[in-house]
């Protein structure tokens, strides 16, 4: 299982010791040094079945100063995907990737879903 998520987010740290009390193996990876690439986060669009706006993190500076909320409106999918692949900082988070499921966010239920 991959967990990407920010370090010092703590929606992630409560994704994190979620997964950790519940004694889960993951793999961490950092989305500020390690930015999902375009492919990736359209696999992970694919298999989630959400719709690639659920990937943009709405509530981010980087989101608002770049006027997004607006400007999704007239973006293709391909352009939001290499929106996203910029900067790890645009993308909602954490994101869990296990075997054949992605979960966007931190939500109890769905995380149990994935296990």
């Amino acid at each position: 299982m991959l967990f990407v998520c920010y370090p010092k987010c703590s929606t992630c740290k409560k994704a994190q010791k979620w997964l950790d009390d519940r004694g889960v193996s993951y793999e961490i990876r950092d989305i500020k040094t390690q930015n999902p690439t375009a492919e990736e986060l359209q696999a992970w669009q694919q298999t989630s079945g959400l719709p690639l706006k659920k990937f943009f993190n709405t509530s981010g500076q980087l989101y608002r100063a770049m006027g997004l909320k607006e400007r999704l409106k007239d973006m293709s999918d391909e352009e939001m995907l290499a929106l996203l692949a910029t900067d790890g900082m645009l993308v909602k988070r954490p994101i869990l990737v296990g075997d054949g499921k992605v979960v966007v966010g931190f939500r109890e239920a769905e995380y149990e879903s994935v296990l």
